[in-house]
């Protein structure tokens, strides 16, 4: 089980508690049990709020689901169930660059998914939770430990 104060989670595994996605109640199930706030970066905010409008414009939601997913991350935010990070940007943006030149062309991994690995390391988190192969053969590859919520 992982903890949440030492757990980043990728913005896509956090989506799966605002829609209903394959993977939404394993994701679901962990969080109820995780005890803490969960460590979000900017940018991982700005992916959870587009990925919530995207299921709106490809129709996967109504409207009345966009504003109850949106109201739902709002209010985990208010209460304190994530924490903003002050992650230093420079620092982050040059760890994913060499994480991309050592890994990328055999593991495959996008930008997004090297940055999230790379904002994990630079702030000092143990464990990482993602449901992307791509991304998880990375965080095994930096020695994050994985973790993948099952039912």
């Amino acid at each position: 089980m992982a903890i949440a104060e030492t757990t980043y989670a990728d913005p896509s595994a956090l989506l799966k508690l605002y829609l209903h996605e394959p993977e939404s109640r394993a994701m679901a199930a962990w969080r109820g049990k995780a005890r803490g706030a969960l460590t979000i970066t900017h940018h991982g905010r700005v992916e959870m709020v587009n990925g919530i409008a995207l299921a709106a414009h490809r129709k996967l939601i109504d409207e009345h689901g966009f504003d109850r997913a949106m109201a739902a991350l709002d209010d985990d935010i208010e209460q304190g169930r994530y924490v903003q990070a002050d992650l230093l940007w420079r620092a982050a943006l040059n760890r994913a660059a060499e994480l991309s030149r050592e890994y990328s062309r055999t593991l495959g991994t996008r930008s997004l998914d090297v940055l999230h690995v790379a904002s994990a390391l630079e702030l000092g988190l143990k464990t990482f939770i993602s449901f992307d192969s791509r991304q998880q053969s990375l965080v095994r590859a930096v020695g994050l430990k994985l973790f993948v919520p099952s039912n």
